[in-house]
């Protein structure tokens, strides 16, 4: 099992973002989770990815106890086993689309010679291998989450999440980006995507709703 939460709850002062949630994702798998704004559909999948953590519950994550981990062992393990992409692609702009996909393995302790051929190769993948040496601001929408997404692959993850990917694309980009995703996941990478639009879930195997802080 890649994702398994259990009763698990999230406060923002008195009020719960999250209400006893349990929810599992096997390898592999392509799952949508799909809510109205402010249901908790960011929060669920901030936990999921470790960059927060429940005030009560179970958090199992690609076989680990979140619980049981310290901070710097999370922090490794988010960055090894979890690739994002977010609908404001956060791209760093002085970087050039090659130097940004390389960025996880810098993190990382990758060799120069070794990031620089997966970059390549990455980018090649995604059809940006003509991109390697321009910067983010000289791109469009489209190709700007591609570079985000094959900055999401840097590291090899077995999971990728993804936060509204298609939020920023016209309805053309965004078919070609959700493409490009379901590619990876047909290739065993477990996929979490969180999104308002039903066509976007439609793609999934499963789609997960969630109100209130609960799944229904």
């Amino acid at each position: 099992m890649m994702v398994e939460l259990e009763d698990v709850w999230k406060f923002y002062g008195r009020e719960p973002a999250l209400r006893g949630v349990t929810l599992s994702v096997e390898e592999g798998e392509f799952v949508a989770i799909m809510g109205p704004s402010g249901s908790g559909k960011s929060t669920l999948l901030n936990i999921i990815g470790l960059l927060d953590t429940p005030d009560r519950g179970r958090v199992n994550i690609g076989g680990y106890n979140v619980e049981e981990l310290e901070e710097k062992d999370r922090t490794i393990l988010r960055r090894r086993l979890i690739g994002f992409v977010f609908q404001a692609f956060h791209l760093i702009p002085s970087l050039t689309v090659r130097e940004n996909v390389e960025l996880p393995m810098v993190f990382d302790g990758i060799p120069s010679k070794e990031r620089e051929e997966r970059a390549v190769s990455l980018l090649k993948e995604v059809g940006l291998e003509d991109k390697l040496f321009s910067l983010p601001t000289k791109l469009s929408g489209g190709e700007k989450q591609r570079v985000a997404i094959a900055r999401a692959l840097a590291n090899n993850p077995k999971l990728i999440l993804a936060d509204e990917p298609t939020g920023n694309l016209d309805s053309k980009n965004g078919k070609m980006v959700m493409e490009l995703l379901k590619s990876f996941n047909r290739k065993g990478v477990t996929l979490i995507v969180v999104t308002h639009d039903p066509e976007v879930a439609s793609m999934a195997e499963r789609i997960v709703h969630i109100k209130d802080g609960e799944i229904v």
